[in-house]
């Protein structure tokens, strides 16, 4: 009996289109690791150039404070409700003594 490759409208349907049809068995695959590490420090020393010598984290986030406490100062009563529902759910993170800064 001559052996003819399986039909594409049977139980054991290997037709293109079929999903996974023509790849090889997963299982059979080889494991291929990439140690991405000296790139990641050639990134980070990149990023530290770009920042220059004069950059100050604590000066930064002392700045992205100020700019919350300014964004969420004057807020009239119906806003404050909101904030604070908003804070209570975890939505935004607090601020001070639970309150905006007034």
């Amino acid at each position: 009996m001559s052996q003819h490759p399986p039909s594409c409208d049977g139980p054991d349907a290997t037709g293109p289109h079929l999903p996974g049809a023509g790849r090889p068995d997963p299982a059979a695959l080889v494991d291929f690791t990439v140690d991405l590490t000296a790139h990641e420090v050639s990134r980070r020393a990149e990023v530290m150039a770009a920042l220059g010598s004069d950059w100050d984290p604590v000066e930064v986030l002392r700045g992205e404070e100020a700019a919350y406490d300014l964004l969420y100062s004057g807020l009239d009563e119906a806003q404050q409700r909101l904030y604070d529902d908003l804070v209570a759910a975890g939505v935004l993170p607090g601020r001070g003594h639970g309150r905006a800064a007034a």
